[in-house]
């Protein structure tokens, strides 16, 4: 974690891979946007991040998935704070569309859980497993650009 955006341009290219890994676990999305330094600010640096993501194949697509936990699942840090809005009454059921939602398009369900009750992430869930899997794909590459912006605004001190 970073305390700013010169921090972040600044230490060392390894350093700043870890805390970029911290935000998405895409490989190539990391080293596009390392290579992008320094940032003039906290959007040029989403910016990055934004145009790398549009450019991954689905392959790292899975591969930044592999970095999130299931939403209602207790997760490290950076998710157990996006998913606080997740108590215990809704843990089973979101588990159990969890589940459903894998059998069917073969990946983790994924949504940007900042700000959201448990209530409406089981909501959204449900409506999700409607889609058709190329429509869920698409949904589920936006739910990360969202994450990654956050995550990334939070690394560098810039307000969500």
């Amino acid at each position: 974690m970073t305390d700013d955006l010169e921090s972040f341009n600044t230490m060392p290219e390894d350093a700043a891979a870890r805390a970029l890994l911290d935000c998405c676990s895409s490989p190539e999305l990391v080293r596009a946007v390392l290579a992008g330094r320094p940032y003039a600010d906290a959007d040029a640096l989403v910016a990055a991040a934004d145009a790398a993501l549009a450019g991954l194949d689905e392959s790292e697509i899975d591969r930044a998935l592999s970095g999130h936990p299931r939403i209602g699942e207790r997760a490290g840090s950076a998710s157990a704070r996006e998913q606080a809005g997740v108590g215990d009454a809704e843990r089973a059921a979101l588990a159990e569309g969890n589940a459903a939602y894998e059998r069917k398009f073969g990946h983790i369900y994924l949504v940007c859980a900042s700000g959201r009750s448990g209530a409406e992430l089981l909501e959204l869930l449900t409506n999700r497993l409607g889609n058709d899997p190329a429509t869920e794909r698409q949904i589920m590459r936006t739910e990360l650009g969202k994450i990654n912006r956050i995550r990334l605004r939070r690394l560098v001190g810039a307000a969500e």
